[in-house]
């Protein structure tokens, strides 16, 4: 195979779709508007939207010899996916999730089964794969191969990590990672303890304990990032919004696959934007996906807006 534009390493799941007018309160009813079945996980679903981008994707990870497993693969095909190194591990179980998406606002909530597959390792596979992507993209599950990584590739390959919520050797991929990429939920953890009460002073008080370049996406407010110690945000087009599930995940996949075809850093952030935003037309995460002539048409409108003396003790 030709070398992957980007390299994804993480997890990959079946995702259960309800979809209800309105999210009952606890021991209610609500009636169900309709359900549908789709291939989820972080590393699964950024793949596919790299795939629908044009971008040469190879996805490692493991399913279950499963039925569930069997689904996840047809789906990651059927976006022309290279799935040659998925591991199907024998008497393994696929993880499932549960999302619940309300009508009214296109919110959605999860309840998701951990991941209790063997974990990956840098094997001969991995090794191969990862010197030769141009970015590699690493989602929560497989934070662990940071350091590993950063062993084998060459310096013109960039590790993109999706932080997801803090766990065991967050703060070394802090250190590791060339683009950190958490959602401004990860600034609350109780176990980061920033001092600052603000969402522009979060962000500058992780600016400092992040290596690489840190980028902060925000749900229906767009982006916020940093470069050269000044503050940039780039606000989401306008869209019929249906449905977040996977939007996290879409951002992170768009935004390896800019990186990878040399876009600067500005032009990279907002087409991740755009992409996400297009993602949240339709349910499931991944048939909403854009082309990428209408993602570089979007994207083109986006504008990074400077955030002016953004100094911590002002928030």
């Amino acid at each position: 195979m030709n070398d992957p534009e980007v390299l994804v390493i993480g997890r990959n799941c079946l995702d259960y779709i309800s979809v209800v007018e309105k999210f009952p309160e606890e021991d209610k009813k609500a009636a169900l508007c309709f359900r549908m079945v789709e291939g989820g996980g972080q590393g699964g679903t950024s793949s596919c939207c790299i795939a629908k981008l044009g971008g040469n994707v190879a996805l490692l990870g493991k399913l279950g010899d499963d039925e569930e497993g069997r689904f996840c693969i047809q789906r990651l095909q059927a976006f022309e996916v290279n799935t040659d190194y998925m591991e199907n591990v024998k008497g393994g179980k696929t993880p499932v999730a549960y999302l619940f998406v309300t009508r009214e606002s296109g919110k959605r909530t999860i309840i998701y089964e951990p991941n209790r597959l063997p974990k990956i390792t840098a094997d001969n596979r991995l090794v191969d794969l990862a010197s030769r992507a141009e970015s590699i993209l690493l989602d929560p599950d497989v934070t662990y191969l940071g350091r590993e990584l950063k062993r084998i590739i060459n310096n013109n390959t960039k590790i993109i990590y999706d932080c997801e919520r803090w766990r065991e050797g967050i703060e070394e991929i802090m250190a590791l990672a060339d683009f950190f990429v958490p959602s401004s939920d990860f600034l609350d953890s109780v176990d980061l303890n920033l001092k600052s009460t603000s969402l522009i002073g979060k962000i500058l008080e992780l600016g400092e304990r992040v290596q690489g370049t840190l980028i902060v996406t925000h749900g229906e407010d767009g982006v916020y990032y940093l470069s050269d110690k000044t503050l940039f945000h780039v606000a989401p087009p306008k869209v019929q919004v249906v449905d977040t599930t996977g939007a996290g995940d879409n951002f992170h996949g768009a935004f390896a696959l800019a990186r990878s075809r040399g876009y600067d850093l500005h032009a990279a952030v907002a087409f991740a934007v755009a992409v996400a935003s297009l993602s949240c037309r339709e349910y499931g995460g991944r048939k909403g996906l854009p082309t990428m002539a209408e993602a570089t048409r979007t994207a083109a409108k986006l504008t990074a807006v400077t955030i002016k003396n953004p100094c911590p003790c002002e928030y």
